[in-house]
């Protein structure tokens, strides 16, 4: 019978060949995805309009459009 300590050093060659294997694979499609989502977030920053202003009415917090508010009112 295979003992706790022989089972445990069967897990760490398999897993060691496995990642000899699959490693590469692994790390090219980490990369990938790094570059996805660091693109993304450059396009959504360049996206937003920062210190941009817009004419029109000016809206109470709360106040749906279409709707009008009392003064004081809530």
């Amino acid at each position: 019978m295979f003992g706790l300590s022989e089972l445990a050093i069967i897990l760490i060659v398999v897993i060691a060949v496995i990642a000899v294997k699959k490693g590469p694979e692994l790390v090219r499609t980490a990369g990938r995805s790094t570059r996805i989502l660091k693109a993304e977030a450059r396009a959504a920053r360049e996206d937003r309009p920062e210190g941009q202003v817009i004419q029109g009415e000016v809206l109470r917090p709360g106040a749906a459009e279409g709707t009008e508010q009392r003064p004081g009112a809530r």
